[in-house]
This record gives C-alpha cells, sequence and structure tokens, in this order.
C-alpha cells in the first residue's frame, strides 16, 4: 500500500467516524451513549493524522525537487515502504460508515440469546399508586420472581421495547438489548406477552397489561409475562440499549 493510500485511508476513516458520531446519531446503534466523545475525538485524531502525514509527504516531494536526483531515489524508495496488504480491510468499515451503516440490533440478535439473568434483590420499594405503572423489564422481571410480597399482582403496567417473535406463534417476546460498552456484549431482558396480535418483528411498542399467572408469583417459577391490554407502535427512543422506562402515554 502506497503513502497516498494510507493517507486517504486514514481520512475516510477519520470521516466515518465523525460522521456516525458527530454529525447523526449512527453510533448509537452500536456503543451507549457515554462512548460518543471518545469516537469523535478518534475521528478527529485519524483525520488530523491524514492531513499532517499529506502535507508531509508534500514536503518531501519538494525537498526531492531541489535536492537533485539522489534524493529523489531515496524519496522514491521510501514511498514504497510495505504495508501489510491485510490494511486494506480497514477500507471497508469507514466507507460502511459513510454510505452505507449497518442496522442496528434487532429481533434477529435477540431471538438468539437466553434472557438476560437479573440480579437477586431482598427488600423492595412499595409500588407507585400510577395506573398504568411504568416500569423496565427489568423491574418487572424482579417484582415477579422475587418480590415476596405480591405487590405486582393485579396491577397494570406499562412496557416498551422492541417485537421478537417466538417459534410456535400465540405469543411474543417484548425485549429491550441492553449494551454496556459495545454491539459486541449486548445481552437482552424479555417479557413473554399473551392476548394480542404479534406485531411485525422489531416494531417498538408500548405494552399495558397485567401479569400473567403461572407458577407461585415471587419465585423463580412464576413466569415473566403479561397479558396485554394495550399494544401501540411507537419510534424507537434515543436510549433504546437501555432498560428505560417508558416514554408517558399521549
Amino acid at each position: 500500500m502506497r503513502r497516498p493510500l494510507q493517507v486517504t485511508l486514514l481520512v475516510l476513516s477519520g470521516l466515518g467516524l465523525l460522521h456516525a458520531s458527530l454529525f447523526t446519531d449512527l453510533c448509537l446503534r452500536y456503543v451507549k451513549p457515554g462512548m460518543r466523545p471518545l469516537l469523535i475525538a478518534s475521528g478527529f485524531v485519524l483525520l488530523v493524522l491524514g492531513i499532517v502525514e499529506a502535507a508531509a509527504r508534500e514536503g518531501r516531494k519538494g525537498h526531492g525537487r531541489h535536492g537533485g536526483h539522489e534524493d529523489h531515489h531515496a524519496d522514491h524508495d521510501h514511498d514504497h515502504s510495505a504495508v501489510p496488504r491485510v490494511a486494506w480491510l480497514l477500507l471497508l468499515p469507514a466507507l460502511s460508515l459513510l454510505f452505507y451503516a449497518p442496522p442496528a440490533l434487532g429481533a434477529y440478535t435477540a431471538s438468539r440469546q437466553p434472557a438476560k439473568v437479573v440480579a437477586e434483590q431482598d427488600d423492595f420499594d412499595p409500588l407507585p399508586k400510577t395506573s398504568p405503572l411504568p416500569i423496565t423489564l427489568t423491574d418487572f422481571t424482579t417484582r415477579v420472581q422475587q418480590d415476596r410480597t405480591l405487590a405486582i399482582k393485579a396491577r397494570t403496567v406499562e412496557m416498551s421495547g422492541l417485537v421478537t417473535p417466538v417459534p410456535g406463534g400465540g405469543s411474543w417476546d417484548l425485549t429491550r438489548i441492553i449494551i454496556s460498552c459495545c454491539a459486541a456484549d449486548a445481552q437482552s431482558v424479555k417479557v413473554r406477552i399473551y392476548g394480542s396480535s404479534i406485531p411485525a418483528a422489531n416494531t417498538w411498542v408500548s405494552v399495558t397489561g397485567n401479569w400473567h399467572p403461572g407458577g407461585k408469583l415471587g419465585t423463580k417459577s412464576a413466569p415473566v409475562a403479561l397479558d396485554a391490554q394495550t399494544v401501540k407502535k411507537i419510534q424507537r427512543p434515543s436510549n433504546g440499549y437501555q432498560d428505560a422506562l417508558p416514554f408517558p402515554s399521549a
């Protein structure tokens, strides 16, 4: 790989990162929001390195033109310094960020993962009297399987997430994909939904309903499931990779 192509690769990589993290929200498909400043800084660094290398190359060219045949020959040899051909593979992600960004993680990923194991909890605060009660999928799971006070029983709750079909039909999973750093460490928390038609996969929805009875509430035998009353399509939230509370109903 010759130096002009190295410069091009640095500049394209820098522009790709800046396009995904500074000028658009594409980076939030792959990393949590806290990583965004680091991506912006990395984009600027790559862009500056490319510009500096291009300026240095022009300087060497000018020196070669005024330094005689020997200097020109030395510069010519230097320009053919070997770089592993595998470096060409870096061009693909750079171009993809500029022209075709891969989609966010969704039902395909979630359907191939077991549900995330929630942390053990001993004490629970009283639930607000709001109805429907906004609740995260993780909190709902914890209440159903660990809360011995049975506070979730007969309560109408509201949750939001994306639709993940399940084999056999008749039900589907409301899912939140959670990332700690980036898409590579993604985990899914799921609530099985009964009593409604199955929306299209990857649709973001807000669901209200009541706990679907089964097993013994407050123990691991209780199903993490909901009998749906309403299912409304919503826009994907900006915090789509967090298990966050649903937006207030309109």
